[in-house]
């Protein structure tokens, strides 16, 4: 922490030798400065300056070469002002423009010290306070950091459950924030948040057995049943950690559809959430242009003639309008930028036959 300094403004022959001791017993670095012409200019303001003490002969005095004064110190220096008539209106008017923040008889050495330690005591204590300020945020984005890298990996350990699936849910988390961008939602905050329950989709599915999941064959009624549980399962674990609310909407209600007939509450419209109709986009934009073992991968035109024919029934118009604003390129790049920075599937598929053997 650099040592404050104070600046005494006085005229020329005031005694100022007795007041910069009294001063530096403050602990502070006092220049004795002549004062300024009001023609004078002065460069880049020195914002290290605690306190300005002006020794004048009257307020009126005073505020002739203040802002002279003023436009030199930085703006958080605190203006002391000692004039022998403290109690003219003059002095009043000072303070109640923010011109000073003191005013006081010359002689008063008392209220003029106490005046100066009150000002410096401030100015130290919000030093202070700005170093905690600043570890305190360091350490929230490490946390941040931390977070989001347990939240990626715990979603590439899920999709790695099938391997057909790697990669799933960073990209359509990066689908789901670049059209949150597209659909209005200016908030870099609340975009973070709707990417990171993209991420969460599918948290619910861990409670869900491999034997249904990985199933080769149809699956019976039963076990389709038991698959619809996880958006429930899955708001249910995140709702326990209290994460936000785009983050469980999203969970919670990304299978349903605009027309109504989803899961899991069947809700209609505008009714089911925002940023859970724009994730439903980004879902099926990543699962109709991803290779899976029952189909190969279309490409991104086949999935926007694919997307507008189920305009309006199972996607929200307005989310597909903000999709078709872009060119499929754009869509491709995103993908190719998304999973281009994954761990190798090479190797975590040789690690899972590992363990499977």
């Amino acid at each position: 922490m650099s040592e404050s300094r104070l600046w005494i403004y006085a005229l020329p022959g005031a005694k100022t030798e007795e007041l910069a001791r009294l001063f530096e017993s403050l602990d502070v670095r006092v220049e004795v400065l002549p004062f300024p012409k009001r023609r004078d200019r002065f460069g880049q303001k020195d914002d290290d300056v605690a306190v300005v003490v002006v020794l004048t002969t009257g307020p009126g005095e005073a505020e002739e070469r203040l802002r002279t004064i003023l436009r030199r110190a930085g703006s958080e220096a605190a203006v002391v002002v000692a004039d022998g008539s403290s109690g003219r209106r003059e002095g009043l008017d000072l303070i109640q423009s923010g011109r000073a923040d003191h005013v006081l008889a010359a002689g008063d050495r008392t209220g003029l010290y106490g005046a100066v330690r009150s000002e410096i005591l401030h100015r130290n204590r919000l030093r202070r306070l700005k170093a905690l300020q600043g570890r305190y945020l360091r350490k929230a984005r490490d946390l941040e950091d931390i977070f989001d890298a347990t939240v990626e990996n715990l979603m590439t350990a899920l999709d790695l459950r099938d391997v057909e699936t790697f990669g799933h849910s960073q990209t359509v988390a990066k689908y789901s924030e670049v059209l949150a961008e597209l659909m209005g939602i200016d908030d870099p905050a609340r975009r973070a948040r709707i990417r990171l329950g993209a991420l969460l989709h599918d948290i619910g599915k861990i409670a869900i057995p491999d034997s249904i999941l990985k199933k080769p064959g149809d699956l019976t009624a039963e076990e389709w049943d038991k698959i619809r549980l996880h958006p429930t399962l899955g708001y249910g674990l995140i709702k326990e950690i209290k994460l936000v609310a785009e983050v469980g909407n999203i969970i919670l209600h990304h299978h349903e559809r605009f027309d109504g007939t989803g899961y899991p509450k069947g809700l209609r419209g505008t009714k089911i959430p925002v940023e859970a109709r724009i994730f439903a986009l980004a879902d099926a934009l990543e699962a109709i242009t991803a290779h899976r073992p029952y189909r190969k991968a279309r490409d991104y035109r086949a999935a926007r003639v694919e997307i507008l024919r189920h305009r309006g029934t199972q996607f929200d118009p307005a989310v597909v309008e903000a999709y078709v604003s872009q060119p499929a390129e754009r869509w491709e790049r995103i993908r190719f930028e998304t999973t281009s920075r994954l761990p190798p599937l090479e190797e975590f598929s040789r690690l899972l036959r590992k363990i499977k053997r």
